[in-house]
């Protein structure tokens, strides 16, 4: 009987010591949570023959230099947000939700909304909700909208904000230049950070 207690009360001490069995068989599965967390970033624009500013005027957001008719594509994969198949732009109107003529914006799974506008088109099946996967065509390069008659596509990044339509937080709210150049040459740095401290420190405005 002494030796039973014994190695009862040494097996009771190793499971305190160990924090239990269940305990000890979660690290695993945080390890697997946080990977599955991890979001691909693509390149947006298919082209050899691509550029784009590190900067752009009156607020942050890039102009994506390429022949119209390449394709634009999904930063990350997510789920379709808006869509515009109709350049409403006329000349001469002042600065509004239609200056972007064709456009798709996607909330990306890393919680960032990417949006991309003056498209020639947008891809056929691509409509709000519809679910992408990172480089699936969204649309072709275009001069749609107020594009100043240049092949090219602008490119924002913002958060997701509730309100559809709300236009001058979805044109751009943090630059994207450093982004993409990690993105074009096989990085995969994320603005999901930057996105998230603009959208505590400002909410949905710009």
């Amino acid at each position: 009987m002494r030796l039973k207690k014994c190695l009862i009360g040494v097996a009771v001490v190793a499971v305190v010591l160990t924090g239990g069995a269940g305990e000890a068989m979660a690290a695993p599965a945080k390890a697997t949570v946080s990977a599955a967390k991890t979001v691909k970033h693509v390149f947006p624009v298919k082209a050899k023959n691509v550029s784009f500013h590190k900067t752009h005027s009156g607020y942050p957001a890039t102009d994506i230099f390429a022949a119209c008719g390449k394709p634009f594509v999904a930063t990350t994969s997510g789920v379709v947000l808006e869509v515009s198949r109709v350049d409403k732009y006329r000349k001469g109107m002042k600065d509004g939700p239609y200056n972007g003529g064709k456009f798709v914006s996607i909330q990306g799974d890393d919680g960032v909304r990417y949006y991309g506008s003056h498209l020639s088109s947008v891809t056929k099946g691509i409509k709000k909700g519809v679910k992408v996967k990172a480089g699936q065509s969204l649309g072709k390069v275009g001069k749609t909208g107020n594009a100043s008659g240049v092949c090219h596509v602008h490119y924002g990044i913002s958060p997701p904000c509730k309100k559809a339509g709300d236009w001058k937080v979805r044109r751009g709210v943090v630059w994207p230049a450093k982004y993409l150049t990690s993105w074009r040459k096989g990085g995969n740095k994320s603005p999901a950070a930057a996105v998230k401290a603009y959208k505590k420190k400002h909410g949905c405005k710009a």
